[in-house]
């Protein structure tokens, strides 16, 4: 199933994730698969539950975009434990779109997770995996990319969506 994606202004978007207790239930590997079928549908390269409505700590990232199924990754109850170096990139994210601005992350990144059992693993990503596990965590923790930009850049782009809610266009 594709979920529609919750776009900014969604009070869920802006709040800490629930930690995921129960694993290997098949309700988690429906939520699971069906993030991945929005993630794609949405042409995204990760995606966090808060961002289909759900305040459940989980994220799914593949920056192949469906070229290499050993590049999907899912990471339940995730923390950043070390991060390295910076990289500064144009960021956007599907609950903002049309919208992308630069954001100075770290570049090598480690996070600590569960997988689908509750298996506790560690796992470090560099350069785009590395962003992909900063801004999907951010999401966990009721952050969005703009919260990484200079107040002038955050407020001009809330203006614009602003605009766009009383237009109706943004919904």
């Amino acid at each position: 199933m594709i979920y529609p994606i919750v776009k900014y202004g969604q009070p869920v978007l802006e709040q800490n994730a629930e930690a995921v207790t129960e694993f290997d239930t098949p309700e988690l590997h429906k939520l699971i698969e069906d993030m991945f079928e929005s993630m794609y549908a949405a042409r995204g390269v990760g995606l966090a539950a808060p961002q289909i409505g759900i305040s459940k700590r989980i994220a799914v990232i593949d920056t192949s975009f469906k070229e290499d199924d050993g590049a999907k990754l899912v990471l339940i109850n995730p923390e950043i434990i070390k991060t390295e170096g910076k990289q500064s990139g144009g960021e956007g994210c599907l609950s903002i779109p049309e919208f992308r601005e630069r954001v100075t992350r770290a570049n090598k990144v480690t996070v600590r997770a569960q997988d689908l059992k509750g298996k506790v693993f560690e796992m470090t990503g560099e350069a785009l995996l590395a962003r992909a596990f900063l801004h999907e965590t951010d999401h966990l923790n009721g952050k969005l990319f703009i919260s990484h930009i200079s107040a002038l850049k955050r407020n001009l782009i809330k203006s614009k969506i602003k605009k766009l809610q009383k237009a109706g266009e943004w919904m």
